[in-house]
């Protein structure tokens, strides 16, 4: 069976919620349809008219890829012009185009842990450059039957609820007498029509990030026994954990500025590198930020970072931070690549799961606008 297009869709929005992105970013579908069946879904950075080839010749029905097709309303769908030569092209072929791109730099696992993880910055202690979204936390109160009282707390715990700050499997149980009278056409777990049923029952009460609490109330439902659950989700005043843009961290080796520049072109498959600042100057904490990061050269000065790792820095930002002691590497805007093979094998793992004959598929097109000479 082959994944409904909204079904491989959601999917990918569990690695990168769509309330992630940046107000205003231009992210979901923007062009076609996703009710459909997906044989094949193409996973690409950019999408080009290669791109599009690309996707025909693999019989892909959906592209997912990081960078828009559309930036701003159209007022008409000229089809003599390049981005209407697209679009029409993608019409023909039934192919959908679905965006993800700040929500993905933002997500926990997403581009910008990926390009640390290349550039050697260790995970412990990792902060971000610039916080876009703190997750609202909410309170989940449910009443379970002793016999079934583990399961549900795993099924919880699976699901990502009980996590306060770095603790997991947080909760709090107290044993209680639930009551109840079960009434005509109930099937009930326990008692009978008619009559008051009192149960040897456990109150339950743990923290549900809003990222993950419709999946945890699912997640109880299915491991509940109870035909009708009792349980309760509220909002609570603490703060929850926070995402956002950029990456900032110790090394796992220090090393000098030249050293890191010659690593990151090997990391991220580049030919060369920009370079602000003294090659012999040491590096043990640095920061990424995948895209155009010129500014945010302040915040991983803020960061404690001795140098930031990003795209599309121009000469004045680049005088700026050599005034300010800071030092810049710019490998391109192009390194976001990572996301074509890891997005790929993140949805496969998923569709896999869900036994579903849908494939997602890289792809094999470098789309670097320009030619290092």
């Amino acid at each position: 069976m082959f994944a409904h297009g909204q079904t491989v869709v959601q999917l990918m929005e569990q690695l990168a919620p769509k309330h992630y992105a940046v107000e205003n970013d231009k992210i979901g579908l923007q062009l076609g349809t996703l009710h459909k069946p997906v044989k094949k879904a193409l996973v690409a950075l950019d999408v080009t008219d290669e791109v599009v080839d690309e996707a025909i010749g693999i019989g892909a029905d959906l592209i997912i890829a990081h960078h828009a097709i559309i930036y701003r309303p159209l007022a008409k769908l000229d089809t003599s012009t390049a981005a209407g030569k697209l679009y029409e092209k993608l019409i023909k072929h039934d192919i959908a185009v679905y965006i993800s791109h700040t929500n993905l730099d933002v997500a926990d696992g997403g581009i910008n842990d990926w390009l640390a993880d290349q550039i050697g910055i260790v995970p412990e202690g990792r902060q971000c450059l610039e916080e876009v979204h703190t997750d609202k936390l909410y309170k989940l109160v449910v009443f379970v039957p002793e016999s079934h009282h583990e399961q549900v707390l795993e099924a919880l715990w699976r699901s990502g609820a009980g996590e306060i700050g770095h603790y997991s499997n947080c909760s709090f149980n107290i044993k209680g007498t639930g009551t109840f009278v079960p009434g005509p056409g109930t099937d009930p777990y326990l008692g009978a029509h008619g009559k008051l049923e009192k149960a040897d029952e456990i109150r339950i009460e743990t923290i549900v990030p809003y990222s993950v609490h419709r999946r945890a109330v699912q997640a109880m439902l299915k491991a509940h026994p109870y035909e009708e659950v009792a349980y309760d989700l509220y909002p609570v005043d603490l703060k929850g954990r926070s995402f956002g843009l950029g990456r900032a961290g110790k090394l796992a080796k220090p090393q000098t500025l030249g050293e890191l520049a010659e690593a990151a072109k090997q990391a991220y498959d580049v030919p060369a590198v920009r370079v602000v600042g003294p090659l012999d100057r040491m590096i043990r904490k640095a920061a990424v930020l995948g895209g155009s990061g010129a500014k945010y050269v302040r915040h991983a000065s803020f960061a404690g970072a001795d140098v930031l790792i990003t795209g599309d820095i121009d000469y004045h930002t680049a005088h700026d931070a050599l005034a300010a002691g800071m030092t810049i590497i710019d490998p391109g805007h192009n390194i976001e690549k990572v996301m074509k093979q890891r997005v790929a094998d993140w949805l496969n793992k998923q569709l896999e799961s869900g036994k579903y004959e849908t494939t997602a598929v890289a792809s094999t097109l470098n789309t670097e606008p320009f030619t290092f000479i």
